[in-house]
């Protein structure tokens, strides 16, 4: 079973910034697409943003620069760089793998951001 493995959130003030780490296995992390989404209360899951085996990045309209996505390639972790944070940025983030050869897709177990002051 493949286990991506998440840390990282918590609370964090409006306008600051935080950073979501997911853990992959090797094989996984080198030949899935990797993203990040959120679920916030009452709304469905959405994409923040993907990076591609290539390098290649993809974001949601909404982000806006605000947030961005990097790979290091050493830890098999993908990072989610959150900045200037707000209260509608508050929900849970998950890290997703996808598989450019199948259906198969791997959730991470989720971490919870709070933006408050």
């Amino acid at each position: 079973q493949v286990q991506l493995v998440q840390s990282g959130g918590g609370l964090v003030q409006p306008g600051g910034s935080l950073r979501l780490s997911c853990a992959a296995p090797r094989n996984i992390f080198f030949t899935n697409i990797m993203g990040w989404y959120r679920q916030a209360p009452g709304k469905q899951r959405e994409m923040v943003g993907t990076i591609a085996p290539s390098g290649d990045e993809n974001y949601a309209d909404w982000v806006k620069g605000r947030f961005t996505i990097s790979k290091d390639n050493v830890n098999h972790t993908v990072l989610l760089h959150m900045n200037k944070v707000n209260a509608d940025d508050t929900a849970v983030y998950y890290c997703n793998a996808q598989s450019i050869r199948t259906p198969a897709t791997y959730w991470g177990q989720g971490t919870q951001v709070t933006v408050s002051s």
